[in-house]
């Protein structure tokens, strides 16, 4: 069959552009080789969400009598319970995608997709039978897969990946986690609260090692106060599985360390699926596992783009659909901006949470601006002390000279939310000035984003 577009992979990238194209008049299909909706719908963003409110509501019931709530038998978490709703969850999602591709006459094709000569897509099926399809243009939109370290091999018991970690059959009574970007984070977290021994190991010198210093510094003590135990600037040497018990020798300031654990989880990144594609039989360029492409996702062949997690930027899902947006809105004639990824939020659903956008204050200094900072900890808002958790601030980064917003960062109940008005505002050039003339429903936790930014310019009010 002749296609107008063809997208090989159909995460938040791939249905997101399939679905656009559609809704620009063009005949469609999508390529992929195992669930609908790619690892974030199913092995990512979704359940893992699912799994942290479990979290989140173990918690509240901990300490449902500090809310004046007597309860009767003691709360215990089951695990098992908790992954089935989780993989409903997603489930659910996945369904809903494959709905939308039959809204928009979009045909799925199942297998997997291999580039061809002459902007051709050979897809292999379960089987084994390989079909041949024509398409005017070809979207690559692959996404990625947990990255292995030599001295950290994942065999999915004693030492697992994300997805292992997802639907684990019992409850492990310790663990150590290594990494702690957004995935380790959030699990560090989550199993640290069903009342797990976690250790969290981070090689940098502060967990969340992208977010402002003092964002991570908080969430550090957040983690400690909830017993757990963070060693950074640490790195696991070598990791022993021969016993019942896993043998994790890290290496410290101090020296080495040696912790017992039940599971090592294995957090350290990402690795692109590029494998198979059939790049170098076509010619498409790469360049440190990552497609080149130009502002409009275009590959240096002509109708063949690529978007997501295989390209260099952020490997965020949002990003991914706002990138496959702009490649088919361009792709149709139209005139799209190209993504702005200075303006690219990012969330961590931890507790307390974590959310940004721009630069943090090192970067803006380092950049050679004239700042302004402001602060406001949540321990001084009515909605965070009446909520019962006073955890955490708002930090805001304004240019002296001009009022430019130039970072904004949060840590606290609920900031995942919080944070696309400073993404809007960004986009927007709105000024300091204005945030703060601008009014804030009270008692809300978003007051303290107004409160911030009039600390940066000396008129906070309640502090």
């Amino acid at each position: 069959m002749k296609y107008d577009l063809i997208v090989i992979g159909s995460g938040p990238g791939g249905y997101v552009a399939a679905i656009r194209a559609s809704q620009l008049g063009k005949k469609v299909a999508v390529v992929e080789k195992a669930e609908i909706g790619g690892i974030c719908l199913n092995w990512g963003c979704i359940p893992t969400k699912a799994l942290l409110k479990s979290a989140q509501v173990f918690n509240y019931m901990k300490h449902a009598e500090e809310y004046g709530i007597k309860l009767g038998a003691e709360a215990t978490p089951d695990l098992e319970a908790i992954v089935k709703r989780s993989r409903g969850v997603a489930e659910g999602m996945s369904k809903g995608v494959q709905f939308l591709f039959k809204k928009n006459k979009i045909d799925l094709i199942s297998g997997f997709g291999k580039l061809k000569a002459g902007k051709k897509v050979e897809v292999t099926d379960a089987e084994g039978k390989a079909t041949l399809f024509d398409a005017d243009h070809i979207i690559l939109a692959t996404g990625t897969r947990a990255r292995e370290l030599p001295n950290l091999k994942i065999d999915g018991k004693k030492i697992i990946g994300y997805r292992h970690a997802m639907v684990l059959p019992t409850m492990p009574k310790s663990m150590v986690v290594v990494g702690s970007g957004a995935i380790g984070s959030e699990f560090a977290y989550f199993y640290n609260s069903m009342g797990v021994d976690v250790t969290l190991v981070e090689f940098m010198p502060n967990v969340l090692p992208i977010e402002d210093e003092d964002v991570s510094k908080q969430l550090e003590r957040s983690f400690k106060k909830a017993k757990m135990k963070v060693m950074t600037s640490s790195t696991v040497e070598n990791v022993d599985v021969s016993g019942d018990i896993c043998k994790v020798t890290i290496k410290t300031k101090k020296g080495e360390e040696i912790v017992d654990a039940e599971i090592v989880l294995s957090a350290v990144g990402v690795a692109t699926n590029l494998e198979g594609l059939g790049l170098e039989d076509v010619g498409v360029k790469t360049d440190k596992g990552k497609v080149l492409v130009d502002d409009f996702y275009r590959t240096n062949i002509e109708g063949i783009y690529a978007i997501g997690d295989i390209v260099h930027g952020p490997a965020l899902a949002h990003v991914a659909s706002h990138e496959g947006i702009t490649c088919v809105e361009a792709i149709a004639g139209h005139h799209p901006e190209p993504v702005d990824y200075k303006n690219v939020p990012s969330c961590t659903y931890t507790n307390p949470e974590v959310a940004s956008v721009g630069l943090t204050e090192k970067q803006a200094l380092e950049a050679g601006y004239e700042i302004k900072v402001g602060k406001f900890p949540f321990s001084a808002s009515g909605k965070a002390s009446a909520a019962g958790n006073k955890d955490g601030f708002v930090k805001v980064i304004f240019d002296a000279k001009y009022g430019e917003w130039l970072g904004c960062h949060m840590i606290g109940d609920n900031v995942t939310e919080m944070i696309a008005e400073a993404v809007v505002a960004r986009k927007l050039e709105t000024t300091g000035r204005e945030i703060m003339n601008a009014m804030h429903p009270h008692p809300t936790m978003s007051e303290a984003i107004m409160e911030a930014t009039a600390d940066a310019y000396g008129e906070v009010i309640h502090l």
